[in-house]
């Protein structure tokens, strides 16, 4: 796996508290964008259901079509500043006669044109802790094809807040040739979750030898501690429970050096496959 010689790509974590407004949501995110604007960053990166939130769950309710308000306004805002970004939102599900309507927990991929370049919808639903996010969402299919936007010399891999626990989900997105592995979350608060949270963000990095932006909420009902963690473990930059944004380079060259130094990537003797697939 080789990883290109430019240069640092430039990246702002925003750690927003998001509301049930989507409205007012819009209007963060504008400050978010012009803060990145403001430090000539490549890529901005919000957290899940950056479009809109309750803690108590999210479903039906929040959800707006690609075509809608939110998406097509962080496209334009992608345009005019030529800042790419990534950002949690809910979509419309499939409707379905004999079933209640559920949505979709997305991650849309703008690149600094503002195209429209991917849509990861979330496969592994949060039924944990006493949650139940297949009450109100559907999941994404499986086998779908790896999420994955090339931004400079590095590429970002996409996946979703409880993805986090999946291991495997993480290494498909490296076999699609992520270098840097991109977790928006709103992770639910509780005993032992920023624990878990920072400890699953480091093993992911470590096993994967990538580098591990996880972006969370702030807020009511959530974790926060966004985390920029490097293909060797260490954690460069972390926010605390409070919104906040960080901007920070990622190296293509320290990246390719651990991998040189540490390659278990070309050591490993077993490959990922979607279950789906394994029944075929």
């Amino acid at each position: 796996m080789t990883t290109s010689s430019r240069g640092p790509v430039r990246v702002t974590i925003a750690q927003i508290e998001v509301s049930n407004d989507h409205a007012a949501n819009l209007l963060v995110v504008r400050s978010a964008f012009a803060e990145a604007e403001r430090l000539h960053a490549d890529l901005l990166v919000l957290p899940e259901y950056a479009s809109g939130f309750d803690p108590r769950g999210v479903g039906i309710e929040h959800a707006e079509p690609l075509d809608g308000s939110f998406v097509t306004t962080l496209q334009r805002w992608a345009h005019e500043t030529g800042v790419a970004v990534i950002a949690g939102t809910t979509i419309p599900g499939v409707a379905e006669a004999s079933a209640p309507a559920r949505a979709v927990n997305a991650v849309v991929v703008i690149d600094a044109q503002g195209q429209l370049s991917g849509v990861y919808r979330k496969v592994h639903l949060y039924d944990a802790f006493g949650h139940r996010e297949s009450d109100r969402l559907e999941p994404g299919p499986a086998d779908a094809p790896p999420t994955v936007l090339t931004v400079g010399g590095l590429r970002f891999g996409v996946m979703t807040c409880y993805d986090l626990r999946f291991p495997e989900a993480a290494r498909r997105l490296v076999d699609a040739g992520a270098d840097v592995l991109v977790v928006p979350a709103a992770w639910a608060a509780g005993q032992l979750k920023a624990d878990h949270w920072r400890t699953l963000a480091r093993a992911r990095a470590i096993e994967n030898t990538s580098v591990v932006l996880a972006v969370g909420q702030a807020g009511k009902g959530v974790t926060g501690r966004s985390l920029l963690v490097g293909p060797d473990g260490q954690v460069g930059l972390e926010l605390d429970e409070r919104a906040g944004l960080r901007t920070a380079d990622i190296d293509p060259e320290a990246l390719a050096e651990v991998r040189r130094t540490n390659p278990s990537l070309a050591n490993r003797r077993y490959a990922v496959v979607p279950q789906d697939q394994q029944r075929r």
